[in-house]
């Protein structure tokens, strides 16, 4: 049976608000709604749920600025609600540490579709590990440490690394990595990869700026090298 999850939705869109309470209902979620982005982080510090559904455009505290608050403590998946594919506010959403996104308006299907793909990424894998230098990537705990000390990594971000590493030297494009990660079976947007890939280096790498671990392949995409 398809896991469901508890959902924290927070738009302030009061007719947007019930209908995606109403939907994702039907498809077995339990859903608790906050009309602000202060309401919001209220609810979160009082329970626990798997997912949050962020809507950029909040009065108050905006939909960015919940999302920075959030990653400062927590690794909570999430996903934002936004007006335009094109629009920078994606950019900036997905660099304030967002794993993916739904344009409006929102189709229901979809929406519960993207969560439950998020939610797959952090299931446990076969138990073996692997090293890259100092990081080392145990896929039965989904755990990584570096240098000994626990990562704290965002689901995506995990399983954006799992896949990775399961092809070390190896150049995947971002379709393949899209695909992969996201579950994107059209041309997505690549987009999510650069951002998630840059939030990943800046915690697995000992020099962001200069990665030796996750390097871009030019005109390809990205792959995972053991330190020389």
């Amino acid at each position: 049976m398809a896991r469901v999850a508890f959902l924290l939705l927070i738009e302030d869109d009061n007719s947007v608000r019930t209908a995606l309470e109403m939907g994702l209902s039907r498809q077995g979620h339990r859903v608790v709604t906050a009309a602000t982005g202060e309401d919001g982080l209220k609810l979160l510090g009082e329970q626990r749920p798997d997912l949050i559904v962020l809507d950029l455009a909040l009065p108050g505290i905006n939909g960015f600025e919940v999302c920075r608050r959030i990653r400062r403590t927590d690794q909570l998946p999430i996903i934002l609600l936004t007006a335009s594919s094109d629009d920078i506010d994606v950019v900036v959403g997905l660099e304030s540490g967002a794993d993916d996104y739904v344009v409006k308006p929102v189709n229901g299907r979809v929406l519960d579709a993207r969560i439950r793909a998020v939610m797959r990424r952090g299931e446990r894998e076969a138990s073996d590990s692997a090293s890259f230098g100092s990081l080392v990537i145990d896929r039965a705990a989904m755990t990584v440490t570096k240098s000994g000390e626990d990562l704290q990594l965002t689901p995506t971000e995990l399983r954006l690394l799992l896949e990775l590493s399961r092809r070390p030297g190896q150049a995947l494009s971002r379709q393949q990595l899209l695909r992969l990660v996201w579950e994107h079976d059209y041309l997505g947007d690549s987009r999510l990869v650069d951002a998630c890939v840059q939030r990943l280096r800046a915690k697995v790498e000992d020099v962001p700026s200069s990665p030796t671990l996750i390097r871009t392949v030019r005109g390809v995409g990205y792959r995972l090298d053991t330190p020389s």
